[in-house]
């Protein structure tokens, strides 16, 4: 079994400490009044107005991680730019690699030299809350390998693939990529049991994708889930060397909750620092920490100053 590459990504070497916000869509919907259909961010690069505050987002970031003395990455919003999400918002095939390709080139753009890690995101074709156990690794590989054949060819650093809800879905996306030369990073959601949605451990998931994918993945995350939900699936492992790092919720509350929530729970940025301190402090192979739903610059900058080691 092999791991490509991962021994080459800056974002693993010891005592690294790189931030990634994957909480931009419900900062733009909660915070910033902005309508996203279908939880798409990918069609704010169609307008000016769009283009400027995704610039503002990355510049934003980028200045943060040089003010807290870390990587940072920057996530494209290209989550759910996938043929069946594309399609429900008018796109065509052909728009929908232009806009594919044009969400990496606005993040090089902002980076202008500066070391951030350009991540080309892909997500579930499904809810990213809910189980799908209907596909086959067959069926979602030549589904996922649309959008992945598109990012790999987009000048992206990583392919990372978010918010997955079951092992078969997640060693697909590593197998379509394993086609390319680009890394493809692996990061489930887990319930506030710590298993996934689907119930199969998070231990189970990663090692059945690497048995699937000949260990394609150069590295595994979580995200979309607080800290809190994960000590039950945190067990000291060996399978847990190949787990990088934590995206983590600002809410407790679980996904059902927070999909029926009519106000955005933020929590508490400081507290949240200090929880994914501890986290890294325990588990000190977690370089990559960051913020998903409900979190803002706010959580970020709580986050990177307490987990600095």
């Amino acid at each position: 079994m092999r791991t490509r590459g991962s021994s080459d990504l800056p974002q693993l070497a010891d005592g690294a400490l790189w931030l990634s916000w994957a909480g931009m869509e419900t900062d733009l919907i909660f915070n910033q009044g902005v309508d996203l259909p279908g939880f798409a961010s990918f069609p704010l690069l169609e307008t000016d107005t769009g283009r400027a505050m995704l610039w503002d987002y990355y510049t934003r970031l980028l200045d943060l991680g040089e003010a807290l003395g870390c990587g940072m990455f920057l996530d494209s919003v290209t989550w759910v730019a996938n043929r069946d999400r594309a399609a429900e918002l008018g796109y065509d095939a052909q728009q929908l690699v232009d806009v594919n390709l044009e969400a990496i080139r606005l993040m090089d753009a902002a980076r202008k030299g500066r070391g951030a890690i350009l991540s080309a995101q892909i997500g579930p074709r499904y809810d990213g809350y809910a189980p799908e156990t209907a596909m086959s690794i067959q069926t979602a590989e030549a589904y996922h390998a649309e959008q992945v054949n598109t990012l790999a060819g987009s000048g992206a650093d990583l392919l990372t693939a978010s918010t997955l809800t079951s092992a078969n879905e997640a060693a697909a996306i590593a197998r379509a990529a394993s086609h390319h030369e680009l890394p493809v990073a692996i990061s489930f959601t887990v319930e506030t049991d710590g298993c996934l949605p689907d119930g199969m451990p998070l231990s189970q998931a990663i090692l059945e994708v690497d048995a699937a994918s000949n260990g394609e993945p150069a590295y595994y995350l979580v995200n979309c889930a607080h800290p809190e939900h994960l000590a039950p699936a945190f067990d000291n492992g060996a399978w847990m060397k190949r787990l990088r790092g934590v995206v983590a919720n600002a809410s407790r509350a679980s996904h059902a909750e927070l999909d029926n929530a009519e106000k955005l729970d933020d929590g508490n940025p400081a507290e949240l620092g200090q929880e994914m301190a501890a986290l890294r402090a325990t588990y000190p192979q977690f370089t990559i920490l960051g913020g998903c739903c409900g979190t803002d610059f706010r959580h970020l900058e709580a986050i990177g100053s307490a987990c600095q080691l």
